[in-house]
């Protein structure tokens, strides 16, 4: 027994609801289970139960042994003063309020049905499951109420990633275009080089970016020579050389170090996706953009979005991967799939805090975005398409993620509407 299946009893009325009695063999008649507290303090407020002859209105508190009050301390605690109902699986102690008198407890053990208990316990059954506790029922859940869990399901990730853009507000004293300079470098580093990407803009101030704008070979120049990318003395190719001068000028000039940046890896990277090409078209971007954080906010269709991030590489990187060796000519161009990503994970986040930050409300404007983005393909949302869940977009897929990663692998079905809806259907 679970105390989370308890809450999911209590809170949708599963159990035997005439001839409940507590038990100090008193009535108890359910008016309101009263409001489902996820915080500190007793687990339901504002309940309503008849006890006896009396209309008693307080808080609930539920465990699986009534002896768990004491084992939580609650007799120390004020909050649990209001305890009119002691709701448990097993009653094995007395517990009593500060003044002395009884708090009435309701056993549930004789009170569920079989059916509930049977389908919960299919539910957490994992010998016959490879994936995830609901694979064979997930697909027969109304496409309603799925579909509404998993807009709720992408608006959680979106707060959930909003904790980065956050931080970096508070770390920036508000300036917007530094958290923007901030989170595209992350994700332009992608898995392998997001937090050495990252490092690069803790130690490197906006300020600076804003006065090389006007020359990409300048504001390169430092983003690899802050990377660490331009020690390499056997590497003389003019490109090379002329990063190495611009560096040294702009380190003397704005007093630059590269202290506290991560130098980023190579290794399994794939060549589009090398360090060098990815701050080179970084490095073009915010030539090319000015002004972009107020571009961002002010874009309002991912068609707007896909021109806003339509750039490429220097000429030097259409023959090159790497400094000092050539390679078959291709343009560097920042793909519609990696435009997409950045979409994803850096401006609709940004997005969504902006407004949250200006008391606007941009939900439907972010929906309308992510919706016409392309699904992701992984091993987490393929599993899913194989249970017969439908992935129509990137709204879709992100969900799923937060579904995947923050519900079924922590085991809280009873909190997911797909769990509560398949034991709620087990009347």
């Amino acid at each position: 027994m679970r105390e989370d299946l308890l809450h999911f009893i209590w809170k949708y009325k599963k159990l035997q609801l005439t001839d409940l009695l507590a038990t100090n063999g008193e009535s108890v008649v359910i008016i309101d289970v009263g409001l489902h507290n996820h915080l500190a303090g007793p687990d339901f407020f504002n309940a309503k139960v008849n006890i006896g002859e009396q209309l008693w209105a307080g808080n609930v508190e539920i465990h699986i042994k009534s002896s768990d009050w004491y084992l939580h301390r609650h007799e120390e605690d004020f909050n649990y003063d209001n305890v009119i109902l002691h709701v448990v699986w097993e009653d094995d102690a007395s517990v009593f309020r500060k003044e002395g008198s009884e708090i009435p407890t309701l056993e549930l053990k004789n009170y569920l049905p079989k059916v509930l208990l049977q389908a919960y316990q299919n539910l957490f059954d994992k010998k016959h499951k490879t994936f995830i506790n609901c694979e064979s029922d997930i697909a027969q859940v109304d496409v309603f109420v799925f579909q509404n869990w998993l807009e709720r399901l992408y608006f959680e990730r979106l707060e959930r990633k909003s904790e980065l853009v956050l931080s970096l507000l508070k770390d920036s004293k508000n300036d917007w275009e530094q958290i923007l300079f901030s989170l595209l470098l992350k994700n332009f580093g992608l898995k392998i080089n997001g937090e050495a990407f990252l490092s690069l803009s803790s130690t490197l101030d906006f300020s600076v970016v804003r006065k090389l704008q006007s020359d990409v070979l300048q504001l390169e120049s430092v983003f690899f020579g802050m990377s660490h990318l331009l020690k390499d003395e056997t590497i003389l190719d003019t490109y090379h050389i002329k990063l190495k001068k611009e560096y040294e000028y702009a380190k003397n000039k704005f007093d630059l170090t590269d202290d506290g940046v991560i130098k980023p890896e190579f290794f399994k990277l794939r060549p589009p996706n090398f360090p060098t090409i990815r701050l080179s078209q970084l490095a073009n971007l915010y030539v090319l953009k000015q002004n972009l954080f107020d571009k961002v906010i002010n874009a309002n269709s991912l068609e707007e979005l896909y021109l806003l991030f339509d750039v490429s590489a220097s000429e030097y990187w259409n023959d090159h991967f790497t400094f000092g060796k050539s390679s078959k000519k291709s343009i560097k161009k920042l793909t519609k799939k990696f435009i997409d990503l950045l979409i994803i994970n850096t401006i609709l986040p940004l997005k969504f805090c902006y407004s949250q930050q200006l008391g606007r409300d941009e939900n439907e404007a972010i929906i309308k975005i992510v919706k016409k983005i392309k699904t992701e393909e992984n091993s987490i949302i393929s599993n899913f398409k194989g249970q017969g869940v439908l992935v129509k977009n990137a709204k879709d897929s992100q969900a799923i993620l937060q579904l995947y990663n923050e519900y079924c692998t922590k085991n809280k079905c009873l909190k997911c509407a797909v769990g509560s809806t398949l034991l709620q259907g087990n009347d």
